[in-house]
């Protein structure tokens, strides 16, 4: 007798995360095969050759003996005191060890910072593009996303006057991802400054994804959101994942600012659902103070000439020559989102193109839409690889690209 199949949630179907999804199911086939591939479908440094700074790596070291019993649910008291004071460095208002909260990555504190915040059907206005994980997040914990537009055309920001538009009865807050990934966007003082306003009017909470804030490239420049809400209750996002390129450490942050007594609910619900999992990874929190008060090991890597800065000029190189790509330069973050015009783009859809790239060039990128934009012709990928792997990665798009051209073409004539 057949057994029926389990049932599992249904809002699982309303979930979307292709960064590691149907096509990295298919890139691990093909490399089973024994084909080479190419793989800019994760910001990963430590897949790209980075390694986490040696004198992060010997903090831990050099207590690791200290690591065996659980800590405290919201963190090792030095962590969350060096998150503190450099928060304060900052001009976050309030900030303060009891209000730090450190997690596996700050994938588990914007789970658990939703769940803490939302009832049944509460709304949460997110960028499109976002990073999918907050979308995810939002409908697993019963809320529903709704998207503020962040335009090609508009440098990827997002107009206050839509957000403002989009506040309803249901709203609880307001989300940003600065940098943003995936467009790579840097957020100017003005433009959150508008953006809290439109939070102040509607008692709205922030929540700001700030793990890329040190990884800035030319002129561009971050703005912590902390400072500008001052009394307004603001969650901040940081981690070691990216600046501090130490991904599988599983090390972030939020930092919870504004006037305390109006955020005091908030902060009893989060400790109450950190400390239903106990503690987060300790080693790593033993890496937390020599990583925001040590030597900068980001600002290199992002100045002329260093790695990060050099693969993204190869990036826009690239682009620039292309007869069917078009791209917003990346202020910021790891990645690029170029789109896909003219010829080529007639009749685009962004998870063919995709599975296609990979089938035939052997190269993985993420397709646009994965990132809840309504259009399909943008792609993401990211810039950890060397600057000479992404200058072939878009001499393989091209040769993809010129094919969907000349096909258009062709039914051009045959139409004719």
């Amino acid at each position: 007798m057949s057994l029926p199949p389990v049932k599992t949630r249904e809002r699982l179907s309303e979930v979307r995360y292709e960064i590691r999804g149907e096509l990295a199911r298919r890139a691990r086939e093909l490399e089973g095969q024994g084909r080479k591939l190419i793989k800019l479908n994760i910001g990963n440094p430590g897949a790209f050759g980075f390694r986490a700074p040696e004198h992060l790596q010997r903090a831990i070291a050099d207590r690791i003996s200290d690591t065996d019993p659980y800590t405290h649910q919201q963190g090792l008291p030095q962590a969350r005191e060096a998150i503190a004071a450099f928060h304060k460095q900052r001009g976050t208002p309030n900030a303060s060890p009891e209000r730090v909260f450190v997690g596996n990555g700050v994938s588990e504190l914007i789970d658990l910072s939703l769940r803490a915040l939302l009832n049944p059907g509460d709304e949460v206005l997110l960028p499109s593009p976002d990073y999918p994980l907050w979308s995810a997040a939002t409908i697993l914990n019963d809320g529903r996303p709704v998207y503020y537009r962040c335009l090609p055309e508009n440098g990827f920001l997002p107009d206050p006057d839509e957000i403002a538009s989009l506040v309803s009865s249901r709203t609880r807050a307001i989300v940003l991802i600065n940098p943003n990934n995936p467009t790579g966007a840097a957020y100017p003082r003005e433009l959150l400054e508008q953006i809290v306003a439109i939070a102040q009017r509607h008692k709205l909470l922030l929540m700001c994804d700030e793990i890329y804030d040190s990884i800035l490239y030319g002129d561009a420049k971050f703005e912590p959101i902390a400072p500008i809400a001052g009394d307004l209750p603001c969650l901040s996002f940081g981690g070691l994942s990216k600046v501090h390129r130490a991904c599988g450490w599983r090390v972030g942050w939020a930092v919870l600012s504004g006037d305390p007594v109006a955020s005091g609910n908030l902060h009893h619900a989060m400790d109450l659902l950190g400390a239903l999992r106990l503690c987060a990874n300790v080693p790593g929190q033993f890496a937390i103070e020599a990583a925001l008060h040590g030597e900068d090991t980001i600002a290199p890597l992002c100045a002329p000439g260093g790695r990060l800065f050099e693969a993204r000029r190869a990036v826009i190189e690239s682009i620039e020559q292309s007869r069917h790509l078009e791209l917003v330069a990346p202020a910021g973050a790891l990645y690029a989102f170029p789109a896909v015009t003219g010829a080529a783009a007639q009749g685009f859809d962004d998870h063919r193109f995709a599975l296609e790239l990979l089938e035939t060039e052997d190269v993985l990128v993420v397709p646009g839409s994965s990132f809840n934009v309504p259009y399909r012709n943008h792609f993401r990928v990211t810039l950890l690889p060397q600057p000479d792997d992404l200058r072939e990665v878009f001499r393989r798009v091209e040769r993809l690209l010129d094919r969907y051209a000349q096909a258009d073409a062709d039914a051009q004539v045959a139409v004719a």
